[in-house]
C-alpha cells in the first residue's frame, strides 16, 4: 500500500460566512480523501507525483452550509480527476 500525502499550502475562499466556510472545506475534505483512497488508480500513485498547478474550471458558490459542502465536494472532485497521472 502507498502512502499519499497532499499539502495545500494556501486555500483562498471568497467573503462567506464561518458555517459555510466550514462545510466547504468539510466537503473538500471528503472529496479528496475519496478520490486519492480510490483502489483503482493506487497503483499509479505509487511514484513520486509533483502538479504545480492545475487550472479547473468555474463553478458556481451558492450561499449556505449545505452549497458550501456541495462545492466543496465537486471542487475536490474535480481536484481528483485532475491530479490522475
Amino acid at each position: 500500500m502507498s502512502r499519499i500525502r497532499l499539502q495545500i499550502d494556501r486555500l483562498v475562499l471568497p467573503e462567506m460566512a464561518s458555517g459555510d466556510r466550514k462545510a466547504l472545506v468539510e466537503g473538500l475534505r471528503a472529496a479528496l480523501t475519496r478520490a486519492l483512497s480510490d483502489p483503482a488508480t493506487r497503483a499509479a500513485w505509487a511514484r513520486p507525483h509533483r502538479t504545480p498547478v492545475l487550472r479547473l474550471a468555474g463553478i458556481a458558490l451558492e450561499p449556505g452550509p449545505a452549497a458550501g459542502k456541495k462545492f466543496g465536494a465537486t471542487l475536490g472532485h474535480s481536484i481528483g480527476k485532475g491530479l490522475q497521472p
